[in-house]
């Protein structure tokens, strides 16, 4: 037996598992079956390799450079059982930042695997195309993009402080979810440097289709950067209040932009 009336009207508006139905006591096999396609397309969101030239192709055309780093995870399975050395650069990347090391960027962008190669390869491109418009017109001067393998959120502090930058945008694969295994997070630190807190970062989340658009996500982006860089900091002592320059739905429309 299967659920319909109401639930199908209800299902339209959420991806969570509502009205499954049953087949005497158990569940439907069809609603095993895709439990079971979800809990697989989570799995290689988080272990399948990342393929960065698709990336690194789509950024070239938007007329931005690119430098690949890694952690000093070294490999997934470490990766994945060392949180703590995905968030610090392997000696060869410290040393090629270092070498690099010239004009301090305004903003350096840091996109990293994380635990979701899925959602990166399928959001980070669309994103930094997004908010590159609002960087150029802020006339802020961009490091090369990083891209990091086996990287954590705080792999972007020891990057930023390498190069100088005043913030640093960690753009990283998000942990999958059963309805959602294609999900990046864009995380913003202002003075980035070793043993940052995460109460010193903004965060914007679930930026994926069916989720924040990156057009939503690149304004909340820009605005977050903008205070900071006016402010002096992030975290919990800078609110996003984006959405008071928000009008009516779909893609953002700029009311005040000051």
């Amino acid at each position: 037996m299967t659920a319909d009336g109401p639930w199908d009207a209800l299902r339209r508006f959420t991806d969570a598992r509502i009205g499954l139905g049953r087949a005497g006591s158990a569940l439907p096999i069809r609603e095993v079956l895709k439990f079971s396609m979800a809990h697989a397309k989570a799995r290689d969101a988080v272990t399948s390799p990342l393929d960065w030239t698709p990336i690194e192709t789509a950024l070239a055309s938007l007329g931005l450079k690119t430098m690949r780093i890694e952690s000093a995870a070294g490999d997934r399975d470490t990766y994945l059982h060392r949180p703590d050395l995905g968030r610090r650069l392997s000696a060869a990347s410290r040393e090629r930042l270092a070498a690099a090391s010239g004009d301090a960027p305004d903003l350096l962008i840091v996109v990293a695997d994380g635990l979701s190669s899925t959602g990166v390869a399928a959001n980070a491109a669309a994103m930094i195309a997004a908010l590159l418009p609002f960087v150029r017109n802020s006339d802020w001067k961009q490091g090369p993009v990083l891209l990091a393998d086996q990287g954590r959120v705080a792999l972007g502090d020891e990057a930023g402080e390498l190069l100088g930058a005043r913030a640093v945008l960690v753009l990283i694969g998000e942990r999958p979810g059963l309805s959602s295994p294609d999900s990046l997070g864009a995380y913003l630190t202002f003075g980035p440097r070793v043993g940052r807190k995460d109460g010193e970062r903004n965060c914007i989340s679930n930026i994926r289709r069916g989720g924040l658009s990156a057009d939503e996500a690149a304004f909340k982006t820009h605005w977050l950067l903008r205070e900071a860089m006016r402010r002096g900091l992030t975290g919990v002592n800078l609110k996003d209040e984006s959405n008071f320059l928000l009008e009516g739905g779909g893609a953002p429309r700029v009311i005040c932009d000051t």
